[in-house]
């Protein structure tokens, strides 16, 4: 038995184990994990630890780069709408957004016309509903063209997660107008970026979800850390025994009181992994 038996690290993908902020913004491509970050996790597990992705991505989104990843328990997927087993192929757990949720956020596009969201199905199937300039950013980042629909009511059901982009200052009128219509207290709504708003159903959030992976494991939330970088990751890193956030952080993370890192770009995983290596020796 090695000495991170019984310990389960979770990881956000973007701007936390890979830098990707820079192909969002500017086109580049999707830079590969950093090699210390794989050696950390690679060595991790040979110890007996239990790594998981936790990403806001959904699946389609994320599964052409699930393969880049070193991970050996499933992954918290869609920002805690769904628990997936990349070994298996299948869902283990999902919560899924209720059937008002359709007509409620196309009241909201019809208020915002500038505002585009991408709709989630569960069968992989990413629906894009007035995209924009930051969509097409988004497709360039996850590897996954959208497909178009004049409206959301044209939106198949089951849906895991809904994305609003536009720009910040539009994103916080959309909260404000959800609140305003009584909706925002049925949903998540948390910034995974400046120019991205999540809506999941109310407790799908990342915290949750490993929470609840944690317990299929039968590790004890005593041993379980966790890693990111955004608003969207806060809900694990206040969960776990010590939450981690690489130096490139928001300020709303830096402020939560995780425990800083190095700059994703400079190998933060790597960071974590030896912080636990002292703390188990």
């Amino acid at each position: 038995m090695g000495k991170f038996n019984g310990v389960l690290l979770t990881s956000d993908f973007d701007n936390t184990l890979i830098y990707t902020e820079d192909a969002l913004r500017t086109g580049v491509p999707v830079p590969p994990l950093p090699a210390e970050n794989r050696a950390a996790l690679e060595y991790f597990m040979a110890e007996g630890g239990r790594f998981a992705i936790a990403t806001g991505r959904a699946l389609a989104a994320f599964i052409k780069y699930a393969g880049q990843v070193p991970m050996n328990t499933p992954g918290v997927v869609c920002n805690g709408a769904a628990l997936y087993d990349f070994a298996k192929g299948e869902y283990l757990e999902t919560a899924m957004l209720d059937g008002c949720v359709r007509q409620r956020a196309q009241a909201v596009l019809d208020r915002f016309p500038g505002a585009a969201v991408e709709a989630y199905h569960i069968d992989n199937v990413i629906h894009a509903v007035h995209p924009n300039e930051i969509t097409r950013q988004h497709e360039h980042l996850t590897k996954v063209g959208v497909t178009e629909a004049p409206s959301l009511l044209e939106v198949p059901l089951p849906l895991g997660k809904l994305l609003f982009e536009a720009e910040h200052e539009t994103l916080e009128a959309v909260k404000r107008y959800l609140a305003e219509q009584g909706w925002a207290e049925d949903y998540e709504l948390i910034f995974s970026g400046r120019t991205l708003l999540e809506m999941t159903a109310k407790g799908a959030n990342k915290g949750g979800m490993v929470r609840r992976l944690a317990a299929r494991l039968g590790i004890s939330m005593e041993h379980v850390y966790c890693a990111g970088d955004e608003a969207n990751d806060l809900s694990m890193l206040r969960i776990a025994a010590e939450g981690f956030a690489p130096a490139n952080c928001v300020p709303l993370v830096r402020e939560s009181g995780a425990t800083i890192v190095a700059d994703a770009r400079q190998g933060a995983l790597a960071d974590v992994v030896g912080i636990l290596d002292k703390r188990y020796s």
